[in-house]
Formats: C-alpha cells, structure tokens, sequence
C-alpha cells in the first residue's frame, strides 16, 4: 500500500508539473466563470434557472469534452513511462506490478476528478453569491454521476494502454472510440431504426450499454422527470426501470464496467512484455 501511495503521488506531481493539466483546470474552471459572466444564473429557459440552469449547460458540455479528455490524458499514463524508460527504472525498485498499475489509476483519478470538483464548488459559490436556490439533492447526484463517468472513461484509457504500446496509436485508437460512442448517442442509433426491422427495444438496450448515453438520460431525469426530450425512448426506460431504478443503475453500471476494464488492463499489462 505505501509502495502504491508512493506512485499516486510521482503520478500527481507529474500531471500538476505539465500543460495539459492546466489547460484542462482552465477549461472546466473557464466554462462556470463564462455562465457568470453571461449571466446563466440569472436567466430562465424553459423553466430552468440559477444553479439548476448553469448545471443543465454543464451537463451537454461534459457529455461532449469530459470523456475525450480523459481518454487523451489517461491512455499516455503507462505508455509515457514506457517511452522515456521510467517505467523501466520504477520497476527497479521493489515494487510490483500491480502497485505501479493501480498506484498510477489512483493518481490519474485524483487529477482527472479534481478540475470538475473545483468547477462545481466555483459554481455553488456563484449560487450562493448570487443568492439562488441550490437544489442539493440535484447537485450530488450529479457530481457522483461525473465521478462514476469520468471512473469509466479513466479504466477505458487504461485498458487500451495496456493493450497499445505506441502513444500515437494509443491516442488514435481512444479517439476513434470516442468518436463510436458519441455516434450511438444519436445519430447511429436513428439510422440503425430507420434502415432495419430490429426490435426497437433491442436498440435501446444497445444505446443503454453505452455509458455516456447512460450519463446523458440519467442527468436529463434530473431535470425532466417524464424524459419528454428523449421521445419514445422513455417509455422503454420509466417502464422498464422507473426513475429511481434508472439513477441507480446510471451509477452502478459505469463503475462496474470501470472495475471489469481496470482489472483486465492490469492483467493485460502484468502479462505482456513490459518494455
């Protein structure tokens, strides 16, 4: 556990030290500064105003940029240190392969989390500030619904760096995947409908496995209960599930598929050749 710690902290320090991270911080921290500046909090669309209205743009923005980000940044994790021969030199000292593996995991996670935590604290001060009602319940829910994705994405990248050795390929394999899924939001899954005879909810159970689908309906539920914007989607969901059903497996579902990937990059990397 020391040994695993030890990593998590070289990985931290590391991504505090490079541009990335930074930009990444200033993205995030940018777009609650730019909602204050253009006045989100105090508008009303559709029914929806002050913090409820900022977390609504909140969640379409981080539909599109949170997983792309992490794929980018986590999928260079291992292969960085395999290309400039620091993976080689940690594993000179005495500690094992699943220390390095999950102690790199652990460090990514804390930096890949803490830019979105800092924009939902920012926002819940600009609330607060602006003195709006904060809907708690919503915004929890929320955050635990940003960490479980961002825990998906972050085992995704693993995983395929486990698998892919070049950080070139590593990095257009995770955008090409980012792309295949953002495609079955929407766009696939209604051309797939229209061009076949498939069972409609063969379809939807398809679009259910994807978990930035499964991110996208549970926090439209937050706000439209009834899941009116989805169409007849919501039917298969509120009567297959019902909504608290639903907020439970958009929980559950991405942290287990995140457990299943992390375990099988980690015996995918302890086996191959390292270096």
């Amino acid at each position: 556990m020391k040994n695993l710690i030890l990593i998590a902290k070289i990985d931290i320090q590391e991504t505090f030290a490079s541009k990335w991270f930074l930009f990444y911080l200033l993205t995030f921290a940018g777009l609650i500064a730019i909602f204050f500046v253009t006045g989100v909090v105090d508008s009303r669309v559709a029914g929806f105003s002050g913090l409820t209205r900022m977390l609504l743009l909140f969640i379409q923005i981080c539909i599109i940029i949170l997983p792309i980000f992490i794929l980018i940044t986590t999928v260079r994790s291992i292969n960085s240190d395999r290309e400039t021969g620091a993976l080689e030199y940690l594993l000179s000292f005495p500690i094992s392969l699943k220390e390095y593996y999950f102690g790199k995991a652990l460090g990514r996670a804390f930096t890949v989390f803490l830019p979105i935590f800092i924009a939902l604290i920012l926002s819940l001060i600009i609330a607060i500030f602006k003195n709006v009602d904060i809907p708690w319940g919503v915004f929890f829910y929320y955050t635990l619904l940003l960490l479980v994705l961002s825990f998906a994405f972050l085992s995704f990248g693993f995983l395929i760096s486990s698998f892919i050795k070049s950080s070139e390929l590593g990095l257009g394999f995770s955008f090409l995947f980012w792309l295949f899924l953002l495609a079955f939001l929407d766009l696939a899954l209604i051309g797939l409908m229209m061009q076949s005879s498939i069972n409609e909810n063969i379809i939807y159970s398809i679009s259910l496995a994807n978990p930035m689908q499964v991110f996208r309906i549970a926090a439209i539920s937050l706000f439209d209960p009834n899941l009116a914007v989805i169409g007849p989607a919501a039917y298969f969901i509120l009567d297959g599930f019902g909504k608290i059903n639903f907020l439970i497996y958009s929980a559950l579902y991405p942290t287990l598929l995140g457990i299943i990937c992390m375990i099988f990059g980690y015996i995918s990397f302890s086996k191959k050749d390292l270096i």
